[in-house]
């Protein structure tokens, strides 16, 4: 089993009770395993022996002090230790015992904001009041528990929500109570998560859009550009292909002779021997009609010799 030495998760904080009021001391508390808890004030060990009528608790973490009435002798500085075998962790705050009272007043009030999914939100106020208020938040009229999500803090008068990652269903109304014995006060704003789709103003996206539809048809405009240029080189491979068959037909101004085969199947008309031999006596010899016609010229006839 993996040990863990105590850490405080939610620390104490310091209270302004009005005298003959409750005043309570509360904290959060991690470890393993368990850790022990024990309460001092002033460096004196807290029991029910020095100090009557006090409640103590610790469960699931969440350790508290409660003194029902306190009285002026109650003031002073109370620590709550915790210890482990892996370590040890304390916290120390102030108690002030006063006979004067004051209604709750925000210093600080909330303030509304708008900011991008999945970032940080932090919401503050500051609170004053005599008795110490009791500051709760709220979501359109639904109290927020301290979580994870969802993280609850006090340092001094200054109370926080912190949202560790925001989602547009966290939009809302958010408001804080401080009450106290004496009186309440509110304060409220508005958060607005905006989701991814929503992040570029109305401007910007138009003119991504339109880049996007330019970009697409100079894209279409290349391809055309492309595959007209690769038809035409087809084009013109072809014509060369039909020319250069072309021209190796243009010398045989008749097709070629072919040899007679007498021992074909099918019945192809017999020429007899002697029609081509006509036939070749009748055709003129192509070196005849080249040469210049021949003049027959008759020599005298030799008298008789007397």
């Amino acid at each position: 089993m993996t040990t863990k030495a105590p850490t405080f998760t939610q620390p104490l904080q310091s209270v302004v009770a009005l005298e003959g009021s409750a005043a309570t001391f509360e904290a959060h508390i991690s470890g393993s395993p368990v850790p022990e808890v024990s309460w001092f004030r002033d460096g004196q060990v807290i029991s029910t022996a020095t100090l009557p009528g006090v409640q103590i608790s610790f469960s699931d973490g969440r350790a508290k002090l409660v003194i029902p009435a306190v009285t002026a002798d109650n003031s002073g500085r109370y620590s709550i230790q915790a210890t482990n075998r892996a370590g040890q962790a304390t916290s120390t705050v102030e108690l002030l015992v006063t006979a004067e009272t004051a209604p709750p007043n925000f210093t600080q009030r909330l303030q509304s904001m708008t900011i991008r999914q999945g970032k940080q939100v932090r919401l503050d106020v500051r609170v004053t009041g005599i008795p110490t208020p009791v500051v709760k938040f709220y979501r359109d009229g639904a109290e927020i528990q301290s979580s994870l999500d969802f993280q609850i803090s006090q340092e001094g008068d200054l109370y926080s929500l912190i949202i560790a990652e925001a989602y547009p269903e966290d939009s809302g109304t958010y408001s804080v109570n401080a009450t106290n014995s004496v009186g309440r006060a509110t304060s409220t704003a508005e958060l607005l998560v905006q989701g991814e789709e929503e992040v570029v103003p109305a401007k910007k996206t138009k003119t991504i859009v339109s880049t996007a539809q330019i970009s697409q048809t100079r894209q279409a405009r290349i391809e055309k550009k492309i595959e007209a240029h690769f038809d035409a080189r087809s084009l013109t491979t072809v014509e060369m292909s039909i020319e250069s068959a072309t021209g190796q037909q243009l010398p045989h101004k008749a097709p070629p002779r072919m040899p007679l085969n007498l021992h074909q199947n099918h019945p192809t008309p017999q020429i007899s021997a002697a029609k081509v031999q006509m036939a070749r006596q009748q055709s003129p010899s192509p070196i005849r009609q080249s040469l210049s016609p021949v003049r027959h010229v008759r020599a005298p006839t030799p008298s008789p010799v007397r």
